[in-house]
């Protein structure tokens, strides 16, 4: 279990990480989330001892990390897959690191074949590709077979059948019983994987709860309407906060107002209503709604090329 206890990071004036709490639990896949510039990776560093915390602490087990006597055991992490010497063959590699916590060599190269590495293990490291030096990375973290693991942006240079795999390892890690803390940009796949969510802004907690409630709090994305009063409905439905578009002659679409909204006001006006379809929002959706002000890069209306006006900037 991962236990974060009032996390801060200062950096000078810059406050990174802002009284983060929260508890990851064994037994399921919890995704990171945040924008650019949230503090995810420096909160992960403070997890695992690599950045002492301004205030604040963080347990892995019942401890902070660096006072386990055999922390590998406890939890193994992949924050920078290119960390690892290129010269180095994926076999020396963690062959290396074995003996640290006395691990077998037959631990290797299980770990070596579960990764999908065992056709590359004597390969130079400088020659992988981004995707093998990800793998590589997931290996050593599994190496010492820890309770815990840590993964920062997993699925970075994989392919899709790369991404299924590592999918499909993180419910099995999870499903083991062990502690999987995972961050990632991609929304689509945080949908697929991941049971539960922390997401961050600016380096605070905006949200600690399960994905289906996180999307189901999001409300309904669009409302899909057909009727041949197409026309009249639209100019019914108009007003603040409802947005309605037409897709052919009997078709709408409308965000901001709901189906029983959408089918009261056709009935209180006797219109024919053939489909009332309501879609609910989407991970990426319900992220991006949340996290609108909270990103460090956000582009404003006018930003971007040909903003400086028609000579460019560099006139």
């Amino acid at each position: 279990m991962i236990r974060a206890y009032g996390l801060t990071k200062r950096y000078g004036e810059r406050t990174v990480v802002r009284d983060l709490t929260f508890t990851v639990r064994p037994g399921t896949v919890t995704g990171f989330l945040g924008p650019n510039g949230a503090g995810k990776s420096t909160t992960m560093r403070m997890l695992l001892g690599l950045d002492a915390p301004t205030s604040g602490r963080a347990t892995i087990g019942d401890r902070a990390y660096v006072a386990h006597r055999a922390p590998l055991c406890q939890a193994g992490a992949l924050l920078e897959a290119r960390s690892i010497p290129p010269g180095r063959t994926a076999r020396a590699h963690l062959t290396g690191l074995a003996p640290t916590h006395g691990i077998p060599r037959r631990q290797v190269s299980a770990v070596i074949e579960r990764v999908g590495l065992g056709d590359a293990a004597d390969r130079r490291v400088k020659g992988f590709s981004l995707g093998m030096g990800q793998r590589l990375g997931i290996a050593a973290a599994l190496l010492a077979d820890p309770a815990t693991v840590i993964l920062d942006e997993p699925v970075n240079g994989l392919d899709p059948e790369g991404v299924l795999w590592i999918r499909n390892l993180l419910k099995a890690l999870a499903a083991e019983g062990r502690t999987v803390f995972v961050s990632s940009h991609l929304m689509s796949e945080m949908a697929l994987t991941a049971e539960h969510l922390i997401i961050i802004g600016r380096g605070r907690l905006l949200a600690d709860t399960t994905v289906r409630q996180f999307v189901q709090d999001a409300g309904v994305g669009e409302v899909t309407v057909v009727s041949p009063e197409a026309d009249r409905l639209r100019a019914l439905l108009a007003g603040p906060g409802v947005r309605v578009t037409a897709h052919g002659p009997d078709t709408l679409r409308v965000t901001g107002a709901d189906g029983r909204h959408i089918g009261d006001t056709a009935a209180a006006h006797a219109l024919p209503i053939h489909e009332l379809t309501p879609r609910r929002a989407s991970l990426e959706e319900a992220f991006m709604e949340l996290t609108r002000d909270e990103s460090e890069y956000a582009v404003r209306p006018g930003d971007g090329p040909g903003a400086a006006g028609a000579q460019g900037a560099c006139a």
